[in-house]
């Protein structure tokens, strides 16, 4: 393959980028986030070389970076480095919103600025040997910065529970499956005039092709715990069944289609650290409609109480 057409090295990102990268930085105001010209080109590089596949075309390469919110990207590696005005205008734009979306987690208020101010301080990053090791570095600019933080702290509260729980809550598969949650209606609304983020095409057929695969009783009990936002007791009485069958069709569900997922992901050439990345990505910049794909036969279909209890190992009656 020639380099002319295909991006195999780091000067071939370079040539795809070079045309509008004095753009790009001034687009992202790197210069105010204390990130010099020729640091944040590289930024853009690393970011490109460790998503862009080998046969990736030039024309292609553009298109990625243009789609990155390089912006975001600028005041979170600014803030990584500790610049005084990108923490200023972090602050202004993020903190209260990391408070409600912790609230929006924990659903407890004292938990939730708990959680909020333990992300904080990840985040500025300075450890106890006052070296800067912040979060904010991992941050790629693929999707909002905004769905990047709700991730994290969707995760740090996974971990709170994992430490002080001895069985496995339910909550925790619900991050687990967190690709399947329903948004916040005044969420969605929000950016329903929001040009849609540009993610790699694989993570849309790979959900799409799992999904399209799953029986239509396991399409309700999701639909039904993840997009409708019932309780698995209300799931259990419209089923018919216990509500310990539904907790352990909704855990294996969870976990199932993460496997499933990633496995497409890899059947379609992406390496595992490419896939698991890529399933970090913000839900609402997914271009497939999840609600569509979990609900077109479930409607139709019903879930058999006698195959419930089959699956919590009952005799059916």
């Amino acid at each position: 393959m020639s380099t002319n057409v295909t991006l195999q090295s780091a000067p071939a990102l370079a040539s795809a980028l070079q045309p509008f990268c004095d753009g790009l930085c001034a687009q992202s105001r790197c210069a105010e986030w204390g990130i010099p010209h020729a640091e944040f080109e590289h930024i853009l590089l690393t970011v490109g070389a460790k998503y862009l596949a080998e046969a990736t075309h030039a024309d292609d390469a553009a298109a990625f970076f243009k789609s990155l919110r390089v912006e975001e990207l600028a005041l979170a590696r600014g803030c990584a480095a500790g610049h005084e005005r990108a923490w200023e205008v972090f602050l202004t734009r993020y903190r209260e919103k990391l408070f409600e979306m912790a609230l929006g987690i924990a659903r407890e208020a004292a938990t939730a600025r708990e959680l909020a101010d333990s992300l904080y301080a990840d985040l500025y990053g300075v450890n106890s040997r006052g070296e800067r090791v912040s979060k904010l570095a991992s941050y790629t600019g693929r999707g909002s910065l905004e769905g990047w933080l709700r991730t994290v702290l969707a995760q740090e509260f996974v971990n709170r529970y994992r430490k002080h729980r001895r069985t496995t809550s339910l909550d925790e598969e619900v991050e687990q499956g967190k690709q399947f949650a329903a948004l916040p209606q005044e969420t969605a609304a929000s950016n329903a005039g929001l040009a849609d983020s540009e993610i790699d095409p694989r993570l849309d057929q790979s959900i799409t092709s799992v999904l399209d695969s799953l029986i239509s009783e396991d399409r309700y009990v999701l639909a039904s715990y993840f997009l409708d936002g019932r309780t698995l007791a209300e799931v259990a009485r419209t089923l018919g069944v216990h509500e310990s069958t539904i907790s352990r069709r909704v855990d294996k569900l969870a976990r199932g289609l993460r496997k499933q997922i990633l496995s497409e992901l890899g059947r379609r050439g992406m390496t595992r650290r490419q896939a698991e990345e890529c399933l970090d990505t913000d839900v609402r910049d997914l271009k497939v409609d999840l609600r569509a794909r979990l609900t077109q036969e479930s409607r139709a279909g019903t879930f058999s109480p006698r195959e419930a209890q089959a699956d919590a190992g009952q005799t059916p009656k």
